[in-house]
């Protein structure tokens, strides 16, 4: 079939150029620490626990269950007794596709990790000035806020010496983490062998720490060799005439390439999509009510409220559900949403969102759908128009989305680790 002419450019195909190299040796330790609970502070939950390879890199909950839930993925439970969950986690946790990238420069679904010098550190954080220097990539710097969330690793106070510390300063739980790690098994050796300038175990910082997690992640989960990225690459044979035709209205009418956009599908700026409302939300710091103001809670400009980052979309396919509350449970609903947001939000039932039962948070999780002033506020904000297409053309987008899952998955560099336990 001759390549399609489209609306919109198409990107350069997505290459090993365009990612930060990282050390194998690193990557290796990194990948032991990611699956290891010795990372939270009530060694109960690791990294992989919300980002398992089995979901995507997420953990196929519309919300997660951080701190003192049980089990993993669709199959976790918010637990029991005094050890159960005080709060969800208010966001669905991201995919890690791909956040190796070199042109990477803004995380988390209000962007409050950035690439900057406006507190010499090379970052704008919710550290400020007390994250450390030394990181070897924005995706580092990232893999230390989760340890001391009181609801995604570091527990509650009062529980442990990770959480006590962390509800002083932010900065105040690495050094413990650090010791944790390093003194455990071979860690401390291993940390020696991979970092030359690392003489001793006892030198050993969370700024080490994280540049593991950060090579393995960045090295495991990079994603490059999708049936779309070979079709960029020349071969006009790797999409099927239905993927060509969902590319065309990817790039063309339906307007999707219009913030999904570049080599990494996604123009990393923020957009209102009046997604349905549920969940804790994050709100400002003052804010009285249950809500998620999304960018705001980062800029504090009200012309950001109710703005998300664009995802990146490479294994899309495999990351559900969608948004960044997890709102939707299929790509079609997805794309739907994007097409009349209104109708979408007017449909959306709370049984749509798929929330491990917890009893005692159900007057939480929705109870921002009874307030009708933000209701009226978040449905008022929204950045896309309603484009009009068939379901054909909804089942040809949807078609595409599945062709940029990459074709080697099967055989991950690492792979999880026997005997892991979430």
């Amino acid at each position: 079939m001759a390549t399609p002419a489209l609306a919109g450019e198409l990107p350069a195909p997505l290459t090993a150029a365009d990612f930060i190299d990282f050390d194998m040796k690193q990557a290796a330790l990194g990948r032991d620490l990611f699956y290891d609970k010795i990372l939270s502070g009530n060694r109960n939950i690791s990294c992989a626990t919300c980002h398992h390879p089995d979901f995507g890199t997420g953990d196929g909950l519309s919300l997660g269950i951080g701190e003192g839930g049980v089990g993993l993925g669709t199959d976790r439970t918010a637990g029991t007794g005094e050890t159960r969950i005080k709060k969800r986690i208010p966001r669905n946790a991201p995919p890690l596709w791909n956040l190796g990238a070199k042109e990477l420069h803004t995380l988390f679904h209000d962007g409050r990790l950035s690439i900057s010098d406006d507190f010499e550190n090379g970052f704008n954080s919710p550290a400020e000035e007390w994250l450390p220097t030394g990181f070897n990539s924005l995706l580092a710097a990232q893999a230390v806020f989760p340890l001391v969330a009181q609801f995604e690793m570091a527990g509650n106070p009062g529980e442990n010496q990770v959480a006590g510390a962390a509800h002083d300063r932010i900065d105040a739980p690495w050094p413990i983490i650090a010791k944790a790690v390093r003194t455990k098994g071979d860690y401390g050796t291993r940390f020696v062998a991979a970092f030359d300038h690392i003489q001793d175990p006892d030198q050993v910082t969370i700024v080490e720490i994280a540049n593991a997690l950060a090579a393995f992640q960045a090295i495991e989960w990079r994603s490059i060799d999708s049936p779309f990225d070979q079709f960029l690459a020349g071969d006009t044979a790797a999409l099927t005439d239905t993927q060509q035709r969902g590319m065309q209205l990817f790039y063309g009418k339906a307007n999707c390439s219009t913030c999904h956009s570049g080599k990494l599908l996604s123009d990393q700026k923020f957009h209102a999509l009046a997604l349905p409302a549920f969940g804790p939300g994050r709100t400002r710091r003052f804010d009285p009510m249950v809500r998620d103001v999304g960018r705001m809670g980062e800029s504090d400009d009200l012309d950001d409220a109710y703005r998300f980052r664009t995802p990146m979309l490479r294994n899309v396919a495999l990351t559900a559900p969608y948004g960044h509350n997890g709102a939707f449970a299929t790509l079609e609903s997805m794309v739907r949403h994007h097409l009349n947001p209104q109708q979408s939000r007017q449909s959306w039932q709370p049984a749509d969102a798929h929330l491990p039962k917890a009893e005692w948070l159900a007057a939480i999780d929705f109870t921002v759908r009874s307030d009708r002033f933000e209701m009226a506020r978040q449905a008022a904000k929204i950045d896309i128009k309603s484009v009009v297409l068939s379901d054909q053309d909804i089942s040809d987008i949807v078609q595409f989305l599945h062709a940029l899952t990459g074709t080697g998955l099967k055989t991950p560099i690492f792979g999880v680790p026997e005997g892991f336990e979430p």
